[in-house]
């Protein structure tokens, strides 16, 4: 890559090499094929940059689910409060977007403390696919707050704000263990809920700043959450 872009992989991947290191872990447990190069990984990086900055409201909130209705809960209701309290208890990394430069207990963290809707928690188990002993962490610690064995219990189910999450985690985890943690054939590709699919998008991306900027002239490079709207502008 020419030296006048690869200050920005590295402030946007902070340590591409440990990056591929992991990518590589993936390709030979046959799970990613082909892994994307740092460049595409940066131009997934600023995608999800442009997720936080236009579609914040997928972050952190809840649609099935009401807040805990304890003090705590309702006050870390608003994210902005929720954030230092994550940083403290180091359940988000805001300096790494991918979630790829986490090692597999920062993982785990984030699991336990950090809000996920829905089917958010794939991304994560995805991403201790090759660690089944984080998993089998998160199952367990996940056990323990719900049946109040945990001695933080009454805190990590204020921190995550929201009722059920941590009975909703658990069943994931045993799911993740046993195979069967799926998503449905028209999510698999949604680089907002798949790790893998978040991968595969990156993969499709022009391959060097300058095809990059090649194709945002031609109208054919696009930050859409949409998984497709690349494919749909270049048709056009």
């Amino acid at each position: 890559m020419n030296a006048p872009w690869s200050w920005l992989c590295r402030f946007a991947l902070i340590d591409p090499a440990r990056i591929e290191r992991k990518l590589a872990a993936f390709e030979a447990a046959g799970i990613v094929d082909p892994a994307p190069n740092p460049w595409q990984l940066t131009l997934g990086v600023l995608r999800m940059w442009h997720r936080v900055l236009f579609r914040s409201d997928t972050i952190g909130t809840c649609r099935e689910h009401p807040v805990r209705r304890t003090w705590r809960a309702r006050i870390l209701a608003p994210r902005p409060l929720r954030f230092p309290f994550l940083l403290a208890e180091r359940a988000v990394a805001p300096w790494d977007f991918s979630g790829l430069f986490s090692s597999s207990d920062r993982v785990v963290r984030h699991l336990l403390g950090a809000h996920h809707d829905g089917v958010q928690f794939v991304y994560d188990f995805e991403l201790l696919a090759v660690d089944r002993d984080a998993v089998r962490r998160v199952r367990d610690e996940a056990a323990a707050v719900v049946d109040g064995r945990h001695p933080r219990t009454a805190w990590l189910r204020d921190l995550v704000v929201y009722d059920r999450y941590h009975e909703n985690l658990l069943e994931a985890a045993e799911a993740a263990l046993s195979g069967e943690l799926e998503l449905e054939p028209e999510q698999r590709d949604d680089p907002d809920l798949s790790l893998f699919g978040y991968l595969r998008w990156c993969a499709r991306q022009p391959a060097t700043p300058e095809d990059t900027l090649a194709a945002w002239r031609r109208g054919t490079f696009t930050l859409s959450s949409h998984p497709d709207a690349l494919e749909e502008a270049a048709c056009a």
